[in-house]
């Protein structure tokens, strides 16, 4: 009996060895993700099931994901993924960079058969593979560029969910993020690439590492400000400058962008961003951010996506709203300012600026605007080379909104606590946005509030905080991210606040506009 036993060991052992003979096995399993099968399924689809997106009026072409642990960024990447699995994908290249190696002017392309996980193996497209290696000696097996590395197996587990055995894949890992060496990439790729079909490019990064949680939403706000640009050689000039590791894939975003561009993708779409401190309250001093994004070209034709796959219908995932809900699709509402008020009111910000810093007087703000002189709140926001420079506002109208500008521009200037004051010399370095307010309304029912549309203050006491409506945008969140952050970040209570009838919620809405490009 016992040799029996011993003998089907034997077999059994031979075949799983032939079955994983030239795949790489999973190094992070039960340490960054769940070592159980039935765990991680689980998991990972749950994560799908939660991320709720509008259909994307066109293919999508490159892609954005995190890597941090699933428990802490699995629910933004699902959202990316979610997002490719309405997508009639065969092929999927994954663009992420190494942690622990640098090998200068390097890109390393995985070159065993498959990557087995708990979930089992994902196929790699080995013709596709070494066609990339062939296109630049610098394109290189090195096998150390995927040890351990969770920008790379962190975003196996949602392809084997979403794909399963319908899909292979193509993995990248970026030995060196120099722009020489990036663009050689992105050229190489868009070469490969260029006659194939039905694939998606994936950039696998995080965004701010271990700031506090204000200053990384504030910081991430401005790096996706860069990527909603959709204009790869600005956005990497802007992310390879001094605080380019606090975006740890800056080049393989880089990478994605150029390639999705070149290969025709026309927009840029931000579906979701948090950090490691909405998911896990303790590391609110120390965070971690996290985006998902797509790059998509445009629908014509008969060129559109399917809602979800066979697949996805197996584990259950919701369908996705209608195409008028299309999170691109918002259509914009008439203006309460023409363009001439527009440009009174940027033009009246940048001298009472330049005034104030030249002798420390105030101008003598006068209109014969009328709607100029109504009663109106606003903010003003300063930049320097797409970074935020200053951001000072009045919530509550307390005289015109002429007078209301000149003293927020000066004050955005001098007064944010958060930057030092600005000089004369940095005057001509910095582009002004203003933000002109309602009326504030107060609501009893929190589903009023439309993400994108209104801005909303809450107010409990002596204590209170505000987002304008470009802060959903900006960021992706959904209606409960959004106010659980402004409760606790910008209020100072708990986080469910607004759930509980602990404080007064206001409803507003912003008309944004600024310089060097006017919305009209």
């Amino acid at each position: 009996m016992k040799k029996i036993v011993l003998v089907i060991s034997l077999v059994l052992m031979l075949n799983m060895a032939v079955e994983n003979a030239g795949s790489k096995q999973a190094d992070l399993a039960g340490i960054w993700y769940p070592g159980s099968a039935e765990k991680l399924k689980t998991e990972v689809e749950g994560h799908l099931k939660n991320a709720q997106i509008g259909y994307i009026d066109g293919d999508i072409i490159g892609a954005i994901a995190p890597h941090a642990g699933i428990r802490f960024s699995g629910s933004i990447a699902a959202y990316t993924y979610r997002a490719l699995a309405g997508q009639k994908l065969k092929k999927l290249i994954i663009v992420g960079f190494s942690h622990k190696y640098y090998f200068p002017n390097t890109v390393s392309v995985f070159s065993e058969d498959s990557f087995t996980t708990p979930l089992g193996s994902v196929k790699i497209d080995m013709p596709l593979s070494e066609k990339l290696m062939a296109m630049n000696s610098s394109i290189k097996s090195l096998p150390e560029a995927f040890s351990s590395e969770n920008s790379i197996e962190l975003q196996i587990p949602f392809i084997q969910i979403v794909f399963g055995d319908n899909i292979q894949v193509v993995l990248i890992s970026i030995c060196d993020q120099s722009k020489e060496t990036v663009e050689m990439l992105a050229d190489a790729l868009y070469s490969v690439l260029e006659g194939e079909k039905d694939f998606a490019v994936v950039a696998s990064t995080d965004m701010c590492h271990y700031l506090s949680y204000f200053s990384a939403e504030r910081r991430d706000r401005n790096t996706i400000k860069e990527i909603k640009a959709f204009e790869p050689e600005l956005f990497y000039l802007a992310s390879a400058k001094g605080d380019h590791k606090l975006m740890c894939g800056y080049g393989a975003v880089y990478t994605v962008m150029k390639v999705s561009k070149k290969l025709g993708a026309d927009k840029s779409i931000v579906l979701k961003y948090a950090n490691s401190g909405d998911f896990a309250p303790e590391t609110k001093n120390k965070v971690v951010g996290y985006l998902s994004a797509l790059f998509v070209k445009t629908a014509e034709g008969d060129n559109k996506n399917v809602v979800v796959d066979e697949k996805n219908k197996e584990i259950n995932l919701p369908e996705n709203p209608k195409a008028g809900d299309a999170i691109q699709g918002k259509k914009e509402e008439p203006g309460m300012l023409n363009k001439a008020q527009k440009k009174e009111l940027l033009t009246l910000a940048r001298d009472s600026i330049k005034l104030y810093l030249e002798n420390g007087k105030r101008l003598d703000a006068k209109t014969d605007d009328s709607l100029l002189n109504e009663d109106m709140g606003a903010f003003v926001t300063l930049h320097e080379n797409g970074r935020l420079r200053g951001c000072i506002g009045r919530i509550i109208a307390t005289g015109s909104l002429c007078l209301a500008v000149r003293d927020m521009a000066i004050a955005a200037a001098v007064q944010d606590p958060r930057f030092r004051s600005l000089s004369l010399d940095e005057l001509g370095k910095v582009d002004i946005e203003i933000s002109v307010l309602s009326p504030m309304k107060k609501i009893n029912d929190s589903n009023e509030i439309v993400m994108g549309k209104h801005g909303v203050m809450v107010k409990s006491g002596l204590k209170s905080g505000v987002y304008l409506p470009q802060v959903a945008d900006e960021t992706g969140w959904d209606r409960e991210t959004f106010m659980n952050s402004l409760c606790t970040n910008k209020a100072g209570l708990s986080q469910d606040a607004w759930k509980t009838g602990e404080c007064e919620i206001y409803i507003f809405t912003a008309e944004v506009f600024g310089e060097p490009t006017n919305p009209e």
